[in-house]
């Protein structure tokens, strides 16, 4: 049985860049993509909190340090500086793989620093 499961999360990082003429992706600061474990060209899932555009693309490594969040390409159009953005990637997993199984959550201040991480989402609670 193969599941497909969340791999990592940046949550709520900042945009800081959107580049229509530059060639598709999303740039990342490469202290982030490494904290999260999430791989240079990795497709990547986009929320973006601002306005509610729901967007594919895939990730490049940006200067380490640098705090940048560069949504490019066509995808500029559903993100403007400033905006919250959910990036999350997926991954198939096998029921062995499940037992032990947890996701890479980090959690971005508006400067794109890490606020904290963790392995797992809070229980919501009514």
């Amino acid at each position: 049985m193969q599941c497909t499961m969340l791999k990592a999360k940046l949550h709520r990082a900042c945009v800081t860049h959107a580049e229509l003429d530059y060639e598709g992706s999303c740039a990342i600061d490469g202290n982030l993509l490494d904290l999260a474990g999430i791989l240079e060209y990795e497709q990547i899932q986009i929320y973006n909190v601002t306005n509610g555009e729901r967007f594919t693309t895939y990730a490049i490594r940006a200067e380490a340090g640098s705090q940048m969040i560069s949504v490019n390409g066509a995808a500029a159009h559903k993100a403007r500086p400033g905006d919250r953005v959910i990036i999350c990637t997926y991954a198939n997993y096998n029921a062995n793989e499940l037992i032990n199984f947890k996701p890479r959550l980090v959690y971005c201040n508006v400067d794109n620093t890490v606020s904290h991480s963790a392995n797992a989402i809070p229980v919501q609670v009514a």
